[in-house]
């Protein structure tokens, strides 16, 4: 696939194409110079064809943070099949601009100027100060108008090869399948006629004084898991999330062996989450790196973005790697991100990050005082790491594809009450205002996370206590490490 590098100084307009190319708000804009700093990729569809479009962040010097961005962008536009450089059209041309624009154009690449803001019909007449770059495709848009975007569309989609195309079904290529033919209303619903009683069973309930029917298709054998989709298991989307300046772009690049995420002394590099898809062992694996969460009084301009992506893209992913500083003491903010770990549900890895320049010696400390402080982290495993040395970054690899293995596992309802009526021999459940609490069966019936439903007589009476003793009956008898482990409590007839 042809890649397409947007390239050009700060606040010219290059995130706001790239979302228009990709037909998605995805990248962040404001008009803070250096809103974008990492590169970020996405497909697009230009009319029938696909090409990879890359977003790059401002040409600019400056302090150490801009210089990173600066040569990341350059690099993205030597890998580039294509380049998009682009201008304000409100200002007048810039050396500078110049300067690089020639410089791409001896790449041998196809390269376009884009003049970006000319809103209007007046502003035309500023294009032909444009023209002294000595190019023929130059092309004066309005992005945030939408106005005269189809000459450049025209142009990037003649640059992408015919191989690049999207193949469609042909309507006329599908197969007849008799089954499809029109049926009668009593033909249709005679394919669906069955006896109730193989799928279920009747049974008197005493509180309610009537018969009812348990329809125990779904729990009793546990061969449908609700929702279940077998290609998930291949795909692992890893959230990398912790505070600002824990190492959270240093683990993603040390964890792809490549610069991919700009790292700087800098607080809250990061503003849009980058995320970077390899296959590990025959399982494709997402890394998402988050941007850095502050205490809410410090989230400032265009961090109320980040945070807001943070928070879907965890809400998308399956894992998350806690990312936190070994060589610092830990902070309040850091049980707070954490616990989105716990609201959302997710399979986890703590990350002691920097352990290369932390206080060895007091390393049983350290692990106590992680426990400790991330109890509702019990079941997430610990790895000790150093990012920026590459020490034992590629053990997670392994770590995350185990992990997987045990948030996704489907357990069989006869090995899950197996372990359920030694718990309730060993230790009864407790009666509740003199009623007596039963539990008639357990049965799985989600993955990712594993959910676990708890058949009982009064759903109500289960105490929370009791409920984290059958967890961990539940975690001694299978492994669930990484994930956590939920149960709702179910009444006999309750769908």
């Amino acid at each position: 696939m042809k890649k397409i590098a947007i390239i050009g100084r700060p606040n010219v307009g290059k995130s706001s194409l790239f979302n228009r190319l990709v037909k998605k708000r995805d990248a962040i804009t404001s008009d803070m110079a250096g809103t974008t700093r990492d590169i970020k990729r996405k497909v697009a569809i230009i009319k029938d064809k696909q090409a990879q479009l890359l977003d790059t962040g401002g040409l600019d010097k400056g302090c150490e943070l801009f210089d990173k961005i600066k040569e990341m962008s350059l690099k993205a536009a030597y890998a580039a099949d294509i380049i998009l450089y682009m201008v304000d059209g409100k200002g007048l041309p810039e050396e500078e601009d110049k300067k690089l624009f020639y410089e791409l154009q001896t790449l041998g690449k196809d390269v376009a100027l884009v003049v970006n803001k000319i809103d209007n019909d007046k502003m035309k007449e500023k294009l032909w100060e444009y023209y002294e770059f000595g190019t023929d495709a130059i092309f004066g848009i309005s992005v945030a108008h939408n106005r005269n975007t189809v000459e450049l569309l025209e142009w990037v989609y003649d640059k992408l090869p015919d191989e690049d195309k999207i193949v469609e079904e042909d309507e006329n290529d599908t197969v007849h399948n008799e089954d499809d033919e029109e049926l009668s209303d009593e033909e249709f619903f005679a394919q669906y006629e069955h006896d109730d009683e193989e799928d279920g069973f009747y049974y008197w309930d005493e509180e309610d004084g009537e018969e009812i029917f348990e329809d125990d298709s779904i729990f009793a054998e546990n061969d449908n898991i609700k929702e279940y989709n077998p290609e998930d298991d291949n795909h692992i989307k890893v959230a990398i999330i912790g505070r600002t300046n824990v190492g959270k772009s240093s683990l993603l690049n040390a964890l792809l062996h490549e610069e991919r995420s700009v790292v700087s002394s800098v607080s809250g590099t990061t503003i849009d989450p980058i995320d970077e898809t390899i296959t590990y062992q025959d399982k494709q694996i997402t890394f998402v790196d988050t941007a850095g969460l502050r205490r809410r009084g410090k989230i400032v301009g265009i961090e109320k973005y980040a945070l807001l992506r943070t928070k879907e893209m965890l809400e998308n992913a399956n894992m998350a790697l806690v990312v936190l500083d070994a060589s610092q003491p830990f902070l309040d903010l850091d049980e707070k991100i954490a616990g989105l770990v716990d609201s959302n549900r997710l399979s986890a890895i703590i990350v002691l990050n920097k352990w290369d320049i932390s206080d060895k010696q007091k390393h049983d400390e350290i692990i106590k005082e992680v426990r400790d402080r991330f109890k509702f982290l019990a079941y997430a495993p610990i790895i000790t790491l150093s990012a920026q040395s590459g020490q034992r970054v590629d053990k997670l690899y392994d770590m995350i594809l185990s992990i997987n293995e045990n948030y996704t596992q489907r357990i069989s309802t006869s090995q899950l009450n197996e372990v359920l009526q030694r718990a309730l021999r060993r230790h009864t459940l407790p009666s509740v205002s003199g009623q007596v609490i039963r539990i008639y069966y357990a049965t799985q019936y989600e993955t990712r996370p594993p959910k676990i439903a708890l058949i009982m007589n009064r759903p109500k009476g289960l105490h929370f206590t009791y409920r984290r003793y059958l967890a961990n009956k539940f975690r001694e008898a299978f492994n669930f490490e990484g994930t956590p482990l939920l149960f709702k409590a179910k009444k006999k007839g309750e769908r």
